[in-house]
């Protein structure tokens, strides 16, 4: 049966319990517990989601209520069921205990044979409601997944102390957030868009962020206008520092208890409070990472996602959806208003706005180029003065603009890569330098360490290239470590701190200092913002062979010299990178929503995403083979490949969606134009139901929304 509708049909091996005609003598059955025990005297059925992420037991089952749970199995509390036995002659074998939710209860069972009862109620509390799982539906049949998948996502692990406790109302409505727009002002359309969340509308916007200290200021306010004017708000950022920052900025216009701060730094207890908070309606507002994006705000009227380019937005468990895709969902379905923000622009919310579907939100260009630093690039007349500008790693540019800012204030340095050299070759014949275990790439971690395989750890002291023999390396690749390193020998009189995935620094000091980060760690400046900002090897971040090398290539270069004071206070940065390509350019003009304008022309010129909407098929040739011979395409559907993937050498980390080690496997690539991304992975999924029931050789891998075209 439809899934839809909630009516599956479980084979009769899977019942437990006896049944007995229902009184209206009909082919439905009402549902006895086991030996004998008093049944739920009104709907007796639980129709059960079980917590088994596998796409061809994508449906729900019922289960017998026995009488004693009757008051707690109520839709939306956790409960226990077992699943998987079979019955033979009248008696049950096997099967296990599996954790499930309660969604409906029913007078009767679409199946007319025994059904199992359910072992237990775990929770009374009600964390699945009816929007929730209207949402994690909507989200699974979007990205082809299971619901159980999406729902794990969503519903937080339970801890039962948090249950326990009641959850404290707010100290009493919320503030009226002040008078006046704040830095909204700045924005010709910012009083417009906060004047239509107090009055209870739904606007969409892509908001263009100025550069400077002042976007938390201006999200915290959109969310406090709008839980002043009686809905909730819900804002997902892509880590836990800029969180933070919303979290600060929405504490001192509120004050403490009228929204929570959902994120893993929390602990799962204290998180877990947190969201129970918000599920019991006791708070509606909240801030949060990457989860929050399913957080049960009550009567939501603004979902706000910030830079939604980063990565960190899209999860790493299967469906893998994209907090951007799920918040755009929501607002569809719980009519609420949407502000998509950030220093830079993604295609996809270029295409919200070309498509009509949200509207536009930036300041002028006098206010751009009055808050923006000066952008510098190695040009002509830099070459006129020194010849190895555009070869050297750091031109006489850049050291310019390095003892300039360290007169003014702390100066902030991006590597694109953490390490010391992270990519090492041969300094006679220039081959890469490989480990003899593994062929991994050789890495020097420190200056007097040995060298170490990137790839399983091994060392190699008394290493010699196999091509000519040569024991001399040269650098290919210099990491964060390697420049602070440098840097520090240069400049022997003042600090240098770093900060990166082992150590990341929240904020720096107002006095001068070199900051060494690699993107994404940026710390604050606690004044004015940086003096400087040089942003190095530029080539590392466009060379990459992906779709969006220069989109991502200008956010991270944005996101770093969005903290460099204006150029009218002297700030300045420096991007060592081709000048003449477009991501520079348009950091130079600070102006983000025109390459998304251009990419996303040159996307739809190509037929790439977002104009269209693609699948990956992969794994091995002959699974990926059956799958796309099995599948019913739409009739508009074009299928790209299959192409062999490249193989996983042994001791690499594996990647999600990459082969074993040693395995050949290959990928298809499914693209379908817009309107036809529904029913393109309704069919990957059904197909993959069906191969999966019959257990019709090795599984192929299906993502809906694949981040790595090349």
């Amino acid at each position: 049966m439809d899934e839809e509708d909630g009516r599956a049909r479980r084979p009769a091996g899977e019942q437990l319990a006896l049944v007995r005609a229902a009184a209206s003598g009909g082919p439905r059955a009402r549902p006895r517990t086991w030996r004998g025990a008093a049944l739920a005297p009104q709907l007796p059925v639980a129709r059960v989601l079980v917590a088994k992420g596998l796409v061809h037991l994508d449906r729900l089952f019922d289960y017998a209520v026995p009488a004693a749970m009757d008051a707690e199995a109520q839709p939306g509390v956790r409960v226990r069921v077992r699943f998987g036995a079979r019955q033979r002659d009248g008696r049950r074998e096997g099967g296990g205990l599996i954790n499930g939710f309660v969604v409906e209860r029913r007078a009767d069972s679409d199946f007319p044979g025994v059904l199992a009862p359910l072992a237990q109620v775990l929770s009374t509390e009600r964390v699945l409601d009816p929007g929730l799982l209207a949402l994690c539906r909507a989200v699974a049949d979007r990205y082809a997944g299971a619901l159980a998948d999406v729902v794990q996502l969503a519903v937080p692990p339970r801890m039962a102390r948090a249950e326990r406790q009641p959850s404290a109302p707010p100290p009493g409505p919320p503030p009226d957030p002040g008078a006046g727009p704040g830095g909204w002002a700045r924005y010709p359309h910012g009083s417009a868009f906060l004047d239509a969340l107090t009055r209870g509308d739904a606007p969409r916007a892509v908001w263009t962020a100025l550069p400077g200290p002042g976007w938390p200021d201006e999200l915290a306010r959109a969310l406090a206008t709008t839980l002043a004017a009686g809905r909730g708000a819900l804002a997902v950022l892509p880590d836990g520092r800029a969180a933070a920052r919303v979290d600060a900025a929405l504490t001192a216009l509120l004050g403490a208890g009228h929204h929570v701060l959902l994120t893993a730094d929390a602990g799962p207890e204290a998180r877990y409070r947190r969201w129970l908070a918000v599920s019991r309606g006791a708070v509606r507002c909240v801030v949060g990472t990457r989860a929050a994006m399913f957080a049960p705000v009550r009567g939501l009227g603004l979902a706000a996602i910030w830079d939604d380019g980063d990565e960190a937005h899209r999860d790493d468990r299967a469906p893998h959806p994209h907090a951007r895709d799920v918040l755009v969902l929501r607002a569809t379905q719980e009519g609420a208003a949407l502000l998509l923000g950030g220093h830079a622009h993604t295609a996809e919310a270029a295409q919200l706005v070309e498509s009509g579907w949200a509207r536009p939100l930036a300041a002028g260009r006098d206010t751009v180029r009055a808050t923006a630093p000066l952008i510098r690039t190695v040009g002509g007349g830099d070459e006129a003065r020194d010849p190895a500008a555009r070869s050297a790693r750091l031109p006489s540019l850049a050291w310019q603009a390095l003892r300039e800012g360290l007169a003014r204030g702390p100066v902030l340095v991006q590597v694109p890569r953490r390490g010391y050299a992270p990519r090492l070759a041969c300094a006679r014949c220039r081959a890469p330098a490989r480990c003899g275990r593994c062929h991994g790439p050789l890495a020097a971690v420190g200056p007097d360490e040995a060298l170490r395989c990137g790839w399983c750890g091994t060392e190699a002291p008394g290493w010699h290239c196999e091509e000519c023999g040569g024991g001399r390396l040269r650098a290919v690749v210099v990491g964060a470590r390697r420049t602070a390193e440098e840097l520090g020998r240069a400049f022997p009189a003042v600090p240098v701190r770093t900060s990166g995935r082992d150590q990341v620094l929240d904020t720096v000091p107002d006095r001068p200092a070199l900051v060494v980060s690699t993107p994404g760690a940026e710390p604050v400046p606690e004044g004015p913002g940086y003096a400087a900002a040089l942003l190095l090897d530029g080539w590392a971040l466009l060379g990459r062979p992906d779709l969006r090398s220069g989109e991502e290539a200008l956010r991270r270069w944005l996101n770093a010299a969005a903290l460099v004071r204006p150029h009218g206070e002297g700030g300045t940065a420096v991007v060592l990178a081709e000048p003449t390509l477009r991501p520079v350019q348009s950091l130079v003009r600070w102006d983000p929503a025109g390459h998304a304008v251009r990419e996303l022309a040159d996307r739809a010129a190509l037929g790439f995403p977002p104009v269209s909407r693609m699948a990956a098929v992969s794994g091995p040739p002959e699974a990926v083979g059956a799958l796309l011979a099995a599948v019913r395409l739409p009739p508009d559907a074009e299928v790209l490949g299959p192409v062999p993937l490249p193989v996983t050498e042994p001791g690499r980390p594996r990647r999600t969606g990459e082969p074993p080690p040693g395995e050949r496997w290959e990928r298809a690539l499914v693209r379908v134009p817009p309107g036809s991304g529904g029913p393109l992975a309704a069919a990957l999924k059904t197909a993959q139901a069906a191969r999966l029931a019959r257990h019709d050789g090795a599984p192929a891998w299906v993502r809906v929304d694949p981040p790595d075209i090349g």
